[in-house]
């Protein structure tokens, strides 16, 4: 059974808001769209299939684009694009993994490290820094909940989890601290030539 990951975006051009003390709009539309290819380019080095999910028409032109199959969602959030990603994966008779889209450290061996239970029929789940889900993956029907603690509400509603803590799924970035520690370590040096 193949694994669709799911990468919800929401929009380049309205996304990361929370970084606007440290970056115009040019420069957030361009770390929207370089966060979303290191994503869906190291899913996809992983050998899996990664489906963009948004409501966003300029992200599905890139997608396209860029080779990556997207689908379109209401644009009511991540909850709902999870939802419509996941439907979508279990009528093609795959797994589903969501992923979020602004891992900057992300490597392909994290993306193995999620893959690779699922492949043995367990769920996963990834927990980010702030008590949110970076990654939440199985392949059946599942009832979302993203937002501020939501690991700790999808974690209960798994069976034979396996919890998989690792740097690269752990830091998203919300904040401009979360891109300064992103861009400090060594698998971030991309980061830093994307906001010189």
């Amino acid at each position: 059974m193949p694994t669709v990951v799911i990468i919800p975006i929401k929009s380049f051009r309205l996304g990361k808001q929370r970084l606007s003390d440290a970056l115009d709009d040019e420069r957030r539309q361009t770390l929207g769209r370089a966060l979303a290819g290191h994503t869906a380019g190291v899913v996809e080095s992983a050998g899996l299939i990664p489906l963009i999910v948004t409501a966003d028409p300029q992200v599905a032109e890139w997608a396209t684009a860029s080779g990556f199959p997207s689908l379109p969602d209401s644009g009511t959030g991540l909850t709902d694009a999870a939802r419509v990603g996941m439907e979508w994966a279990r009528s093609s008779r795959s797994r589903w993994l969501v992923l979020h889209g602004d891992l900057p450290l992300l490597s392909t061996s994290d993306v193995q490290a999620v893959s690779e239970p699922m492949r043995q029929g367990h769920t996963v789940i990834a927990p980010s820094s702030d008590g949110g889900t970076s990654a939440i993956g199985a392949d059946g029907e599942f009832r979302f909940e993203f937002g501020v603690g939501s690991f700790h509400r999808h974690l209960p509603r798994l069976t034979d989890a396996r919890v998989v803590v690792r740097t690269g799924l752990a830091l998203d970035v919300d904040s401009p601290n979360d891109l300064v520690a992103a861009a400090a370590t060594k698998r971030g040096t991309w980061l830093r030539k994307i906001l010189s």
